[in-house]
């Protein structure tokens, strides 16, 4: 399977989740490009455009909270007049959604529509985590039903070449952040890049300290920007959970 393309407006969906069933998708970034703090070798919308960790700088290019709010709406009233609302809305999209810098005041919004319209799902996120060190991000992500937070590596050098952050993101600063959130699932891709015994045994050590309520493993189902790489095999990957369970006592699963 190819590169998706990117979400051409704030709200997509629903989709089939592998990880959230039936859900739709909040986009409350650029429509054009990527704007993500992380340049990932393996995301599936290609390489980022905007390569930061400062939302502020490109607020223009940003929907407002009333444009993401007017078409979330739409979208939540046609479903519910079709009888077919989702289980989850989900903020995801093209990049990292919390680097919008009125992400707590579209929090706010979405929780009231959801609870006016679609009382039943669950607000979600998909977060590469890079924020998660600010005290405001963090409570705007505690209001949240589901956080679901990346570490796909910990080695500065790994994470350097396989995740290719921003300047001033740093791993440790990711790794505390994380401990400070209420509750989390994590989520790993992991790949040739990640995925040897040295890097698994190291990430294991952090998740011990971070204690998710779950980890989710994944590897790569579609094609990367960087060509040549290679996904683990399905029993490298089970492996990984057999150990996430046993070593650190969470429950993990394999997608």
């Amino acid at each position: 399977m190819g590169l998706l393309e990117l979400q051409s407006g704030p709200v997509y969906g629903p989709v089939s989740s592998r990880r959230l069933g039936r859900s739709l998708g909040l986009n409350i970034l650029p429509f054009d490009r990527k704007l993500c703090s992380f340049n990932c070798v393996y995301c599936q919308y290609g390489w980022t455009g905007t390569h930061t960790l400062d939302g502020r700088a490109h607020r223009a290019e940003l929907p407002t909270p009333a444009e993401i709010a007017a078409a979330l709406r739409e979208s939540l009233s046609r479903l519910a007049s079709d009888g077919a609302p989702p289980a989850y809305i989900t903020f995801s999209g093209n990049g990292e959604p919390t680097l919008h810098p009125e992400f707590d005041k579209i929090v706010d919004l979405v929780l009231k529509l959801r609870d006016e319209l679609a009382p039943e799902a669950r607000v979600a996120i998909l977060s590469n985590s890079t924020t998660v060190g600010d005290e405001a991000v963090r409570r705007s992500l505690d209001r949240l039903d589901v956080r679901i937070m990346k570490l796909d590596c910990v080695e500065p050098d790994v994470f350097t070449s396989y995740n290719r952050p921003c300047c001033g993101v740093d791993v440790g600063n990711i790794i505390e952040g994380l401990k400070k959130l209420r509750t989390f699932t994590l989520q790993v891709l992991f790949t040739e890049m990640n995925s040897g015994e040295k890097s698994v045994a190291g990430w294991l050590e952090v998740v011990k300290y971070l204690k998710p309520e779950e980890v989710q493993v994944y590897t790569l189902d579609r094609s990367a920007p960087l060509v040549d790489l290679k996904p683990v095999s399905k029993k490298r990957l089970e492996e990984i959970t057999l150990r996430v369970e046993a070593e650190a006592g969470v429950r993990a699963t394999a997608y």
